[in-house]
């Protein structure tokens, strides 16, 4: 076993470095963002102080090993839904606590910050449901279709808490974040391929099912399930935006003229001429794009691309389970986060909620992005390489 790894060693440099150029890229999206004039805050010393946070954060998450994560992981989920359950039931008026913010009561609202518990539910959901099948598959052994289905049952479980209070704020976009770490999960956890496939093929048939609904069946699904109107404008416009150019479709359709508007090498650094709201949260992807162009897109995509790529190779690295499922949720947050904000912004997927990761404005999403990543550099750190080319995460 190899224990002469200094300190400096042991940290992953190459993710710190990455992090590094999201933070570069950040600061001048944001930046360019406040020439919109859409807010008199100036946000780029707010999304400085953000990343300085959330760098000691990982700090402190690195002192932990895998172990003491597994250890935490039902806490930290029971913490995470209690967040959700006061914020459920926090007043909800003007200046209140749990004023809703965008139609959607998902933010404690402070004179500090405004932040939203289910960033961080996030992170401990993928610890929770790590631990939950690693401690399943030390219990049974011999696997089975009856051990399987006992295991998917217990994830629904563990998903449908978290779920509930989300999807009554109401918030779409965490809600499929949640779901997609699931079934990303469900794929590494080793559960008989003759349950999985007919498992996502009946999640598509409902999908399915549920967006002809929404285009044809509008107050049939109000009525019966409490859907908000703009749930359902986010479908429609999606499919005909240009029907709904002067409403519901007005973000949709900027947001496609601001990426074609930069062309190949974009107009420059704050030469952005089309008005798109939200630009610095939801929608920075059409500042980087309009002001860079295609190499300026390409090159962030490429970002993302490089961080899903290392943090795939620390996840092969690892032979505990637990801490592989942990890493694989990770990464399924993160590529549905960059897959779904940029499919959004071109009309590949409907709009929802759903900020860039690293790169969009908020301290939430940022800081519970952050938070994951430095569990990623707990593991990698305290993960130990033994003689033989057989490696070993136990601690």
């Amino acid at each position: 076993m190899q224990t002469n790894k200094s300190f400096a060693d042991r940290i992953d440099w190459s993710l710190a470095f990455i992090l590094f150029l999201f933070f570069i890229v950040s600061l001048v999206a944001i930046s360019s963002a406040q020439t919109s004039g859409q807010y008199l805050t100036n946000f780029v010393p707010k999304q400085g102080l953000f990343y300085i946070l959330s760098i000691g954060m990982i700090g402190v998450l690195m002192y932990f090993d895998p172990e003491q994560y597994k250890k935490m992981a039902y806490y930290l989920y029971g913490l995470g839904i209690l967040s959700l359950f006061i914020l459920m039931i926090a007043p909800a008026g003007p200046e209140q606590i749990g004023e809703p913010i965008n139609g959607a009561k998902a933010w404690f609202r402070t004179p500090v910050l405004n932040m939203q518990p289910a960033e961080f539910m996030k992170t401990f959901y993928i610890l929770a449901l790590a631990k939950m099948i690693s401690s399943h598959h030390e219990k049974f052994t011999l696997k089975t279709i009856k051990t399987d289905l006992i295991l998917l049952g217990k994830i629904g479980v563990l998903l449908l808490i978290p779920l509930a209070f989300i999807l009554d704020q109401p918030d779409m976009g965490t809600a499929l974040v949640f779901i997609a770490i699931t079934l990303a999960i469900i794929v590494v956890a080793g559960i008989s391929w003759k349950i999985i496939l007919p498992s996502f093929g009946g999640v598509a048939v409902i999908g399915v099912t549920l967006l002809w609904m929404a285009i044809n069946m509008q107050e049939f699904l109000t009525n019966t399930f409490g859907i908000q109107r703009y749930a359902f404008a986010r479908i429609y416009t999606w499919f005909d935006p240009y029907s709904y150019a002067d409403g519901d479709a007005y973000n949709l359709i900027a947001a496609m003229n601001a990426i074609g508007s930069g062309q190949v090498f974009g107009k420059g650094y704050q030469g952005r001429e089309v008005y798109v709201p939200e630009n610095h949260t939801d929608f920075i992807f059409t500042v980087i794009s309009e002001d860079f162009g295609f190499i300026g897109a390409s090159t962030v995509i490429i970002l993302f691309f490089m961080l899903i790529y290392h943090l795939t190779k620390i996840t092969l690295q690892l032979k505990d389970t637990f801490s592989t499922y942990v890493c694989a949720g990770i990464i399924a947050m993160i590529t549905f986060h960059v897959f779904q904000n940029i499919g959004m912004t071109i009309q590949l997927l409907p709009i929802t909620g759903i900020p860039l990761p690293f790169i969009s404005y908020g301290g939430s999403s940022l800081i519970g992005n952050m938070m994951a990543i430095g569990i990623v550099f707990s593991m990698k750190f305290h993960h130990k390489t033994y003689m033989f080319g057989s490696d070993k995460d136990d601690q």
